[in-house]
């Protein structure tokens, strides 16, 4: 791991309350009364971060700006990526803006099949992307930023650390939700209230499985900071 990158134990006790790491960069969401107010704080954040030779995505629409932080040549968060957070959260300060951390998220789609080697051609072919390194079967991210949603392959595996039992209902797709590790229970508790079951934590507090009512699995999963 490059020294540079900082783990997410050490992000967890950096004191960024607006914040929150996700599947690999940290994020945070500001509200905005209106589209002006957006657009002028984004601005904000865009100078401070040429400032600081940075470049964050930054989505904005009339009711909120979000702001995600990371350093593509680190492959990771580094100090650097916390100072700017630090800075941004400042500025939002200024403004008057609240932050929204509970509500920040990232989804994924992993398909489960024999050889990612052989169907992810394919799937750089009908989304034109490029290949994401994030996972160790490799997966595929759009470079335009039009699809938000990361996919990734998954290969069977027979020592898994956190064997699952047999599904109920066949299923090649699944969906990853990562959320801040403090938000965790509350998705937890929101999904089996709404019809979902718990079909393991054994790999808690890194994710968790769950069934929608029809049987179909969803991984929750939060950074590790312990």
């Amino acid at each position: 791991m490059n020294e540079d990158v900082l783990s997410s134990a050490r992000i967890a006790r950096a004191g960024l309350d607006d914040w929150r790491q996700l599947a690999g960069p940290i994020r945070a969401r500001f509200l905005t009364a209106n589209f002006a107010q957006a657009h002028e704080f984004a601005g904000a954040v865009g100078a401070a971060a040429e400032s600081a030779g940075l470049a964050p995505e930054i989505t904005l629409t009339a009711s909120n700006v979000i702001v995600t932080v990371s350093s593509a040549d680190e492959r990771g968060v580094t100090a650097a990526d916390v100072d700017l957070a630090r800075t941004i959260s400042e500025l939002a300060a200024e403004a008057g803006l609240q932050a929204a951390p509970a509500s920040l998220q990232q989804a994924e789609f992993a398909l489960d099949t024999a050889s990612s080697a052989r169907i992810a051609g394919f799937y750089a072919a009908v989304l034109d992307a490029e290949s994401d390194a994030t996972h160790s079967n490799g997966g595929l991210i759009d470079p335009t930023g039009q699809v938000n949603t990361g996919l990734w392959w998954q290969e069977p595996r027979t020592n898994s650390r956190f064997p699952l039992p047999e599904p109920e209902t066949p299923q090649r797709w699944h969906l990853d939700v990562w959320v801040g590790h403090d938000e965790a229970q509350n998705r937890i508790a929101s999904a089996l209230a709404a019809g979902g079951r718990l079909v393991s934590d054994a790999a808690a507090p890194s994710y968790w499985v769950l069934e929608d009512p029809d049987g179909n699995r969803v991984c929750l999963c939060a950074p590790m900071v312990e």
